[in-house]
């Protein structure tokens, strides 16, 4: 098969994964490739298809120009937390005064909230622990 006819079907058979992907509400993809009379073996051969091709172009092997209608992936930057000690202003850092209010442990990360911490920071603070930890 030459690179124009591939171009073609895969042109072809992505908007027939988007419309089996956009299939009504309980309705499983077997259900709607029957009533399409779309063969289980030739959309999962797409899929594949499409779906090598999309980390490829991820991954930086294909740019997107040459491959239309698959968009790019963005890694996410890997987060990491730093302890900072606490050291009370003034004092030699041997005593502290601080005693938390809570402790919320996830997983390996552990914060300690005191009683002024406003409702805004907190919940962003508790959003981001959950989502990395």
């Amino acid at each position: 098969m030459d690179k124009t006819t591939h171009e073609v079907r895969l042109a072809h058979w992505k908007q027939i994964v988007k419309q089996c992907q956009a299939r009504p509400e309980g309705q499983t993809a077997k259900q709607w490739l029957a009533e399409n009379g779309i063969s289980d073996k030739s959309y999962y051969y797409w899929l594949r298809k499409i779906r090598k091709q999309a980390y490829e172009q991820s991954a930086g092997n294909t740019s997107p120009s040459e491959q239309p209608g698959v968009p790019a992936v963005q890694a996410q930057p890997a987060v990491s937390f730093v302890e900072i000690p606490f050291q009370p202003a003034g004092g030699s850092g041997t005593e502290c005064a601080f005693h938390p209010a809570a402790v919320i442990k996830v997983g390996n990360a552990s914060v300690a909230f005191s009683n002024d911490i406003s409702a805004k920071l907190m919940s962003g603070i508790i959003r981001e622990v959950s989502r990395h930890a």
